[in-house]
């Protein structure tokens, strides 16, 4: 089964390499505590690099089973399904965004049998209802900038004319991001709301002030902290930048609206945070 997946990644241009996991090798980790493979879910999909550059990383646990549904060679994506021995179903976005290879899981509340639909199920509710106010043909849907939203990487940014800020500050080069990934930095600025957090390496989703306060004197000197805002309602414009995507300009305020990957069972333990 192994090579079979192999290979199928290898249509769209991608390398994988995909093995059996122990159950009990430490196969993911959140906020910088390993999880063992007991408690870990049934499979992982990672994008690493080596010599020869990125590819996929698949680990599973020996009862689950992996099957390709489609693989779209034009635009060089898959939707890659495992199968647990309880018939539970795991679904992943598997494919090329501008200069990077990615991978995004499903919501399994979603119905999800092609790339299409994979795409589909990513984009949240407040995307679908600017692409129904503005009447996007379905071509022009999965554009990273049409009339209804601009997406960089997982993010979308919907226009938001009518916001009123009544004097909040605008903060500067401030960054979004999920998790522990690579920041997205947003040249201008203004949030709503949300919980504030202290977040470094080791806890990458932050930590609440009280959860913070429960650390001992020791580990909160020694690591360096940064307090951000957990799932706050955010607005941007200007510049947006990040390494692995084409800088995009936002000429007036847009909301920010994360992709539905963390309604996802592989994804539950990642936060908004900016």
């Amino acid at each position: 089964m192994e090579q079979l997946i192999e290979r199928q990644f290898e249509k769209m241009g991608a390398r994988a390499k995909v093995a059996i996991a122990t159950r009990h090798v430490e196969i993911r980790t959140w906020n910088g505590r390993g999880v063992s493979g007991q408690e870990a879910q049934p499979v992982r999909v990672n994008i690493l690099r080596d010599g020869k550059g990125e590819y996929f990383e698949i680990n599973h646990r020996r009862e689950v089973g992996l099957a390709v549904l489609e693989v779209r060679r034009s635009d060089r994506h898959l939707l890659l399904m495992a199968k647990g021995a309880d018939d539970k179903k795991s679904k992943f976005l598997c494919g090329h965004d501008e200069r990077a290879w990615f991978v995004a899981a499903i919501p399994e509340s979603a119905t999800v049998r092609n790339v299409q639909d994979a795409k589909d199920a990513l984009k949240p509710a407040a995307v679908w209802e600017s692409i129904q106010s503005h009447g996007l043909p379905a071509r022009q849907r999965d554009r990273r900038w049409n009339k209804a939203f601009v997406r960089q990487g997982e993010w979308f940014f919907v226009q938001r004319e009518e916001v009123n800020f009544d004097g909040k500050p605008v903060l500067r080069n401030e960054p979004i991001r999920r998790g522990a990934g690579k920041p997205h930095l947003c040249q201008f600025m203004c949030r709503f709301g949300g919980e504030q957090v202290y977040v470094n390496n080791r806890y990458p989703n932050g930590l609440t002030l009280t959860q913070f306060h429960q650390l001992s004197q020791t580990e909160r000197d020694r690591e360096r902290w940064r307090t951000m805002a957990r799932n706050a309602r955010v607005f941007v414009k200007g510049a947006i930048r990040h390494s692995d995507h084409q800088t995009i300009w936002l000429s007036g305020w847009h909301e920010v609206v994360m992709n539905t990957e963390t309604q996802s069972r592989a994804m539950r333990h990642v936060a908004f945070l900016d």
